[in-house]
């Protein structure tokens, strides 16, 4: 893997969905690291300053992708990263709100290679 590769970080507490999409990114040399949920992405992120994008479930126990969403736009050091959702369900609210809190996209699982360059483009 390239050190210049792009580095995402996926957000998912469902180890098939984890898997799904790591292997996608990592088809399109994106470099990937993999949290089980939000806290621990947060955690991670305060010590990692080379992120570009984060993926994230919004379906996950005791935070949402959209909590995460929030925290990270509310922090002065995390905002300018931008968020993709990731959810089974199509629901228009909910796409409506997390594009208002700042979502980039929002995508059906499962990640496929043909979402990647649309994904990126926001990096």
């Amino acid at each position: 893997m390239a050190t210049d590769a792009p580095h995402v970080l996926v957000v998912d507490d469902t180890f098939l969905d984890r898997l799904v999409a790591s292997r996608v990114l990592k088809s399109c040399n994106i470099r990937v690291t993999i949290m089980e949920g939000p806290k621990q992405a947060l955690e991670f992120l305060n010590m990692e300053h080379d992120v570009k994008l984060i993926l994230t479930d919004y379906c996950m126990p005791d935070m949402t992708g959209y909590d995460l969403l929030v925290e990270i736009k509310e922090s002065p050091k995390l905002k300018h990263i931008p968020v993709v959702i990731m959810s089974s369900d199509n629901i228009p609210e909910r796409m409506k709100k997390c594009f208002d809190a700042g979502a980039k996209e929002y995508i059906i699982k499962p990640l496929n290679a043909i979402d990647v360059p649309r994904v990126l483009s926001y990096i």
